[in-house]
């Protein structure tokens, strides 16, 4: 084949009307190789070093050949693990920068660079080809210019729902069979009626790039099925649809903008599927291990793990930056994608002085004309030091609150000292989110996410129950602020399922509630349960999957009525936060905390068990936002008491709603000054103006 000196401009694979051109990042090789495949992708048929290195990207034009073609690279140069070098070009290579692979990975001992049998084996060299059981990269077709039709939903209407692309549809009996567990499937019509009917105005999904499954679960019979193992940060993952190309996909995304929903990626960009040094040779370890992920300073042999997961990403190499942020702008421009939520964002921030919320990442991702308008949601910790960053993260970004999914599980389970915490959460977290710049939806509020709990579980069960991940139960986190009730697990008992009702009824009536932007987790609509796993990222079956034969139709009618609740109500969703100040049109504070005598309540009990919340609109809102939305919320987890009401000289009390009925009760006009609020039960009172 004709082969020319290409161009370094864009990473990758491109064709163009005379050929493709290749251009790859590394700092330290000494030479890169395409490898090119027979159209059953199993014979090598060439092997053509790129010809020419512009600063560190290798790059060279191969003419005649076309889209469609399956490829994939060798890189030659030192083997000198001391040195943090592992470059082995006997191992095939997935291109970062690949758009479709054909093929799957076959867990053989050719797939690592080294000997595993060996002692000190990751400082031992194998001559195996692992060829045969790499999947081969296929170059795209012409990239094209998509226009999408974007819901773009304020941040302060907003109703995110956490999902599963597989276990959200696998078992839905209307989700027909041959759709279930893909993109089409996530985006059929009782899907998407579904999410509508809940109020739901975007879909988070876990990680939906192309991932590979630890060579450990596969001995245990398991697979990853959470997918937070990215071997292809420009693939969407192959199982998920049809052909594995990213058309698949971007439909999905068209279904749910018409629909009026946006689509919100979890994406794993702190550390990659390769694993530690003594994991698989698969892309980026074996075309530059020591720029492409952190290495101990003092051992450049190991691999730094600040994500608990192996290895990192350096994203203070620049040529990394730039592949996350390609990546990224990929997602939104050729697929559709309205927001990502970051995978142990920590990482994403530590430059070697710690964590820096001016980090290059942020100024890089903040800066960037595509994204800036995406929301951005980091998850604000990691296992490194100094880890921990609740609101520490620069705005616009939004954070994961697990201060409020702690407080609110504490407070309904009836801990003591609860109250002052609850104040607080209910309140967006002012404490930790008040500052220059942000705003209350900052706060990514939620009771239950993909890991932990389902909402199901978190009132059956007293303790995790992980047996089925093969770890000896020692996994998942041991402390959930949970309650069964009564008895641990399932239970006939109608006593304890009334208990266990109410309590859900409570903790998501306060959930949405509460200031901030709220997180729902698929499934817990419909009663859904792991069986006590609260860690089930390697159960791809029915532990793992979203239950809808046994679906509670009534408790998913209790949410709808919420979310329609929170969106008729502009207090609920306010853009400022909200300090109890007193309000220039009116003289009104926007908050005023009540005992039920109607004075404030005695902070410093500890078995303090009940609060009153009076909402109005906030001190510090524009005038074009006022409002005269007032609402009276009583949090009650202890034994039945009398509130006395707000006094109002401009309306009257209506009960909205009272989480002391299953299905909220009905609305009512309230005549008398003080109201019965039976046990842990959450009530809520609307002003209706004269």
């Amino acid at each position: 084949m004709q082969v020319g000196p290409g161009s370094p401009r864009k990473l990758g694979a491109i064709p163009d009307a005379r050929g493709v051109n290749f251009a790859v990042f590394s700092r330290f090789a000494e030479r890169i190789e395409i490898c090119l495949f027979a159209e059953d992708a199993r014979k090598e048929t060439d092997r053509i070093a790129l010809p020419e290195r512009t600063g560190d990207i290798w790059h060279g034009h191969i003419a005649g050949l076309v889209p469609g073609a399956a490829y994939g690279l060798r890189a030659h140069g030192p083997y000198a693990p001391e040195q943090g070098h592992r470059f082995n070009p006997n191992k095939l290579l997935i291109d970062p920068y690949a758009r479709l692979t054909t093929g799957s990975f076959e867990l053989d001992d050719s797939i690592y660079g080294y000997c595993p049998d060996h002692a000190d084996a990751d400082l031992t060299f194998s001559a195996l080809d692992s060829a045969h059981a790499m999947p081969k990269a296929i170059v795209p077709q012409a990239e094209q210019v998509h226009i999408f039709e974007r819901p773009e939903t304020p941040w302060c209407r907003t109703v995110i729902y956490e999902a599963h692309v597989k276990g959200l549809t696998m078992q839905h009996p209307r989700v027909p069979p041959d759709l279930r567990g893909t993109f089409a499937g996530m985006a059929s019509d009782p899907i998407i009626e579904h999410l509508l009917n809940l109020g739901v105005t975007a879909v988070e999904l876990l990680p939906i790039h192309a991932k590979f499954d630890e060579p450990d679960l596969n001995r245990r019979g398991l697979t990853n099925y959470w997918g937070y193992s990215t071997v292809g940060y420009f693939m969407p993952e192959p199982k998920y649809g049809g052909s594995g190309s990213i058309g698949e996909f971007r439909n999905m995304v068209r279904r749910f903008h018409a629909a009026g929903i946006e689509v919100i990626l979890d994406v794993v960009y702190n550390h990659t599927g390769e694993g530690s040094e003594l994991g698989p040779t698969l892309s980026f370890r074996g075309l530059d291990n020591a720029s492409y992920y952190r290495l101990h300073a003092e051992c450049p042999r190991r691999s730094v793990n600040d994500t608990g997961c192996g290895n990192t990403l350096n994203l203070s190499e620049p040529m990394v930056l730039r592949l996350v942020l390609d990546s990224l702008r990929y997602w939104v421009q050729e697929a559709g994608v309205d927001g990502f939520r970051f995978d142990l964002a920590t990482t994403l921030g530590r430059e070697p002085h710690g964590f820096d919320p001016a980090s290059g990442f942020f100024d890089a991702l903040l800066q960037d004309p595509v994204l800036a308008g995406c929301k951005l949601i980091a998850e604000p910790w990691d296992v490194g030091l100094g880890g921990y960053q609740l609101g520490g993260f620069p705005p616009p970004m939004a954070e994961w609150n697990d201060i409020y999914r702690d407080g609110i599980r504490r407070f309904w389970r009836g801990d003591a000292n609860t109250v002052p915490d609850l104040a607080a959460r209910l309140l967006a977290s002012a404490d930790r989110f008040s500052r220059v710049g942000r705003r209350p939806w900052s706060s990514i509020n939620f009771v239950c996410s993909h890991d932990g709990f389902t909402l199901e579980d978190l009132v059956s069960h007293n303790d995790k129950h992980n047996q089925a991940n093969g770890e000896g139960n020692r996994d998942g986190r041991d402390e959930n602020y949970s309650s069964n009730c009564g008895l641990e697990g399932p239970t006939d008992d109608p006593d304890i399922l009334a208990e266990r009702a109410r309590r859900k009824r409570n903790l998501i009536a306060t959930l949405l509630v509460s200031q901030g932007t709220p997180m729902l987790l698929a499934g817990d609509e419909l009663g859904s349960s792991q069986s006590g796993n609260n860690n089930a990222y390697c159960q791809d079956n029915s532990v793992g999957w979203v239950d809808w034969d046994q679906a509670d139709e009534e408790f998913s009618r209790f949410i709808s009525r919420m979310t329609a609740i929170r969106e008729d109500h502009p207090v609920l969703r306010q853009a400022w936060f909200l300090h109890g100040r007193k309000r220039l049109s009116d003289a009104k504070c926007d908050v005023i905390w009540h005992g039920p005598s109607g004075v404030p309540p005695d902070w410093a009990d500890p078995e303090l068990h009940h609060v009153g919340l009076e909402l109005r609109g906030a001190s510090e809102a524009a005038c074009y936002a006022s409002t005269e939305d007032a609402l009276f919320i009583v949090f009650n987890s202890g034994d039945a008491v009398r509130y006395s009401l707000p006094r109002t000289e401009d309306g009257q009390w209506m009960r909205v709603l009272d989480t002391d009925q299953a299905d909220g009760g009905e609305a009512a006009a309230v005549t008398e000054s003080h109201v019965d609020i039976a046990r842990a039960s959450l009530v809520l009172f609307s002003l209706v103006h004269d």
